[in-house]
């Protein structure tokens, strides 16, 4: 904002003469050389801050010996002033602790501001703040000057900062704190599957070269349960059953002989077990497996047989059949153990009722929360139905974290982000047990969010390229985060920001919200189509009433308003 001062101090000469500070007379001669410049001329958020450049350009031959100056910068906003640090100017004859400004020589001042941004202070002017002193006259003490017409203050002025001050740039861009961190918040993944398939198993078991099925052998516990699982499941219409059995035989015979063993076993555990589910009415398929070493790795891998680490690696040694079996053989005193212990159970057949259930449909869920049931719902139906409707997702979650599952908490937690509340967000967050990926990124997202920039880039390495993208985007590095970001309302502020406004315009493409509308209409004013921002504004007004009001105090609309 160039050559801003310097006609206000022309001005203020010609008041200060008939005022009597009589060390501003002959400042008045070189007025109109005097430069003030603020970089940027529309301030702009930055992590919490607003910052600015200041620099004051003094032509030699203008300054007063005997002249006292104080300038201060100052944020001037509705119901507030924060001021910044002051700067003391002092002609040659005046013994005081400010700057010296030499008769003879041009002086260049330098000066950053930075202020701790607060939501009032969006609609505010930064200005400098203007006092005088000199030796003689009615200013020996600093007397407060309004900048704008030269007039010397009363002691008792009514006037505000924000008339007084000399304005040298106008409003707050906001937009950095548009960022939606929510966006790139991670939920941790459920296990939830809409037909589920149980699998129960019960072993009608056979004597030594045998296929003939004993009485007791059908009358076992395990037998019993499978058979009661069947019955509850005919009851069921959300269950779809199919019945096998598996005929086997013990892998301590010769090959050929155990292949017809256990086909036989086969066929006469088919016909026990359908004299058992007679009443099922259910069809069961039958079929024969051989030598059941995959059972027997199972059943030595189980067992307190001493050898078992070596028996196992004879298994993994031999891919023969018959070598396994004479290998196992030889180790007499394992084979021993074998045979009371292992090979006993694998003479078989294995009766397998395979269920599918079909649990609650998406439609099914929503109305069981709905009716105050969502106690009822298991804790991966309630993970996945919070991702599925965002007006029972509250609902679900909570009644998840009764289990005290990490990812029921950090669900939530993303849910309360997503929704504005950082704060609950946070909380949540905290009671999550362990560390994951998830966690490391959202603790990223949700602390950029509240403003807190470092304690966000503790979490960083372990977060997210767009995690990483949207912290660059609030340390007001722009270009790097537009590397990564590239489509989307993220993407676009940054790109705007970035000062791409053609790219800012695709990455909104395919965004027909209120908030990118209202985005285009700020594009638009950038790029000087009144009408098209008019346009974009109305719009995105009509879908949220509430960007009316906002409109109003933002300085990138400022055009419209004029």
């Amino acid at each position: 904002m160039k050559n801003l001062f310097k006609m206000t101090l022309v001005l203020a000469a010609a008041a200060l003469t008939l005022t009597g500070c009589d060390c501003f007379k002959k400042m008045a001669k070189n007025a109109e050389a005097v430069t003030i410049t603020c970089t940027p001329d529309v301030l702009v958020l930055n992590n919490g801050k607003v910052v600015a450049d200041i620099v004051a350009e003094i032509p030699a031959k203008y300054f007063d010996k005997k002249a006292s100056l104080k300038v201060t910068p100052a944020l001037v906003y509705e119901g507030g002033v924060t001021k910044g640090s002051t700067v003391l100017l002092q002609g040659e004859k005046v013994a005081d602790n400010g700057m010296l400004v030499k008769k003879g020589e041009s002086l260049s001042i330098k000066r950053q501001v930075e202020f701790a941004y607060k939501p009032e202070m969006q609609v505010s002017n930064l200005v400098l703040i203007v006092e005088v002193k000199c030796k003689s006259g009615k200013c020996k003490e600093y007397t407060l000057v309004n900048a704008n017409t030269g007039e010397v203050l009363p002691a008792d002025t009514k006037l505000t900062a924000a008339e007084y001050g000399l304005v040298i740039a106008k409003g707050i861009n906001t937009l950095q704190a548009e960022l939606n961190y929510a966006e790139a918040m991670q939920d941790a993944a459920n296990n939830y599957k809409r037909v589920t398939t149980v699998v129960t198993k019960a072993d009608i078991v056979y004597r030594i070269n045998s296929s003939r099925v004993a009485k007791k052998a059908v009358e076992t516990e395990e037998l019993k349960s499978l058979k009661a699982g069947v019955e509850a499941n005919k009851t069921n219409d959300r269950v779809a059953q199919s019945l096998y059995v598996n005929g086997y035989a013990s892998p301590d015979g010769p090959e050929k002989f155990n292949d017809k063993l256990s086909e036989k076993r086969s066929k006469t555990g088919l016909k026990a077990v359908e004299k058992l589910l007679a009443d099922a009415g259910l069809n069961i398929d039958a079929a024969a497996y051989g030598e059941d070493w995959e059972g027997f790795q199972a059943a030595v891998a189980a067992s307190n047989i001493a050898d078992k680490d070596l028996i196992l690696q004879v298994l993994k040694m031999y891919s023969s059949s018959a070598e396994r079996e004479k290998e196992i053989k030889n180790m007499s005193t394992v084979f021993k153990s074998l045979k009371t212990d292992v090979l006993p159970q694998l003479r078989r057949a294995q009766v397998v009722n395979s269920a599918d259930v079909t649990g609650w449909s998406n439609e099914e869920m929503i109305a069981i929360i709905k009716e105050g049931k969502v106690s009822t719902l298991k804790l991966e139906e309630l993970l996945h139905i919070a991702t599925v409707c965002d007006k029972v997702a509250e609902v679900a979650l909570v009644e998840a974290t009764k289990s005290g599952d990490a990812r029921a908490w950090n669900n939530l937690a993303v849910y309360y982000a997503k929704n504005g509340n950082y704060e609950k967000a946070t909380e949540c967050l905290n009671k999550v047990q362990g560390t994951s990926a998830e966690l490391n990124n959202n603790y990223a997202l949700v602390y950029a969010a509240e403003g807190d920039v470092a304690k966000a880039e503790g979490y960083a390495a372990n977060a997210s390229a767009e995690a990483k993208a949207l912290l660059a985007a609030a340390k007001g590095d722009y270009a790097t985060a537009a590397q990564t970001l590239k489509s989307g309302y993220n993407a676009a502020v940054v790109n705007y920001m970035n000062g791409n406004v053609s790219a800012a315009k695709q990455c909104l493409a395919s965004d027909n919200s209120a908030k990118a509308d209202y985005l285009r209409a700020i594009i638009a004013c950038k790029e000087g189509d009144l009408k098209g921002a008019q346009a974009q504004l109305n719009s995105a007004v009509s879908k949220d009433a509430s960007l009316k009001a906002k409109a109003e105090k933002d300085v990138n609309l400022a055009a419209l308003k004029k």
